[in-house]
């Protein structure tokens, strides 16, 4: 309990005095995950609703291969998205592994499927004949796109949320897409495995404390927006 204690303090008086490590790290942890989160939402959005209301064959097959993605590994995530951007991989003349455009990348595979199968599940519970009549208003399929996510707002942002969350506390393909070099491409979660295999605990939970904060406020943000989007 001592340690624990001591590691609180700890992360108090890192963001009190505002150490610059710290809060390079903080900054780069939310930076990466934001960017991946973005575009996992602009890619699941636009996915999840365009399969949610196609129908072809294999559909159910292919519902299922979007759950399973919700569920991937980050390490196996990580070891792909490394394969694929290794100097003599498909994308290797990029020359961005190891650093935190790949970090992106990967975070970015990882939270598209849980953005994806949870906007394809909140379109699937929204009236059949919604859409029909959407489009028997005039209405454009841009339009019509644009109105379902409004009607689906709230589980939709609770996709945002889910997708964050699975990404801002992701370390195994972090590490593994950007070597967790200091000053570069060091994120919370790199830092906190590091620190805890040099037996640094007080620093690990301090680490792990203002990550802990950090997805809290981020999540308090857009929970304030659900709640007061609330149908009365």
């Amino acid at each position: 309990m001592g340690l624990i204690l001591e590691g609180i303090k700890k992360a108090f008086w890192l963001l009190v005095t505002g150490d610059p490590e710290v809060l390079r790290i903080t900054f780069l942890s939310l930076q990466v995950s934001g960017i991946a989160t973005l575009i996992s939402l602009v890619i699941g959005l636009s996915t999840g609703v365009a399969i949610a209301l196609s129908r072809f064959p294999g559909k159910r097959i292919v519902v299922s291969l979007i759950n399973t993605g919700m569920g991937l590994p980050p390490v196996v995530v990580g070891l792909f998205v490394t394969i694929f951007l290794w100097r003599n991989g498909p994308f290797g003349f990029l020359e961005v592994l190891y650093t935190p455009t790949a970090m992106i990348i990967a975070q970015a595979v990882i939270a598209t499927p849980i953005v994806m199968g949870i906007t394809l599940a909140a379109i699937q519970q929204l009236p059949k004949k919604l859409r029909l009549q959407i489009l028997a208003l005039g209405a454009t399929r841009l339009q019509m796109f644009w109105i379902l996510v409004r009607e689906a707002r709230l589980p939709l942002l609770a996709a945002v949320m889910a997708g964050f969350g699975g990404v801002i506390s992701e370390v195994g393909a972090s590490i593994m897409v950007g070597g967790n070099i200091k000053g570069y491409s060091r994120v919370l979660t790199t830092a906190t495995v590091m620190e805890t295999s040099r037996g640094n605990f007080d620093v690990a939970i301090a680490l792990g404390v203002i990550l802990l904060l950090l997805a809290y406020f981020i999540n308090l943000v857009l929970t304030h927006v659900q709640q007061r989007e609330r149908p009365r």
